[in-house]
């Protein structure tokens, strides 16, 4: 699990190879990634966008952003975490994602960026 905090907010990032949705031949490799945020700042933050990059073992590198997290702009008070799961497709058995979270200072709206720690997903037959 990789981990980073920044301004008081935790993201944990655990990631899993999908052999189930993958399909090797047609250059088709799927991973699920978990994510935990975890507010230990001594204020309430909600999450108001995420950019992420998402680059292949061939160096093509995708761009995502948008509102919130699978749907949701949660808000958490000090001590509480959100935690949401997901997806990515990748033409490569491995490759790396980074990002960030743009969130904001309640009850001020005071926004900050919130680091996404860099990640390796990797197909497990390619550790061997």
């Amino acid at each position: 699990m990789e981990t980073m905090t920044t301004n008081g907010i935790k993201v944990s990032v655990e990631n899993k190879y999908r052999p189930d949705y993958s399909h090797p031949l047609a250059s088709r490799y799927v991973f699920s990634y978990r994510i935990i945020i975890e507010n230990q700042s001594a204020g309430t933050v909600q999450l108001m966008r995420r950019h992420w990059f998402i680059q292949d073992a061939s160096g093509k590198l995708k761009e995502v952003e948008g509102e919130g997290v699978i749907g949701k702009q949660p808000i958490l008070a000090p001590g509480e975490s959100h935690e949401y799961s997901s997806w990515c497709q990748l033409a490569t058995p491995f490759g790396r994602m980074y990002g960030s979270y743009l969130m904001i200072k309640k009850p001020v709206d005071e926004p900050f960026e919130v680091k996404i720690p860099e990640f390796r997903p990797v197909a497990p037959y390619l550790l061997n």
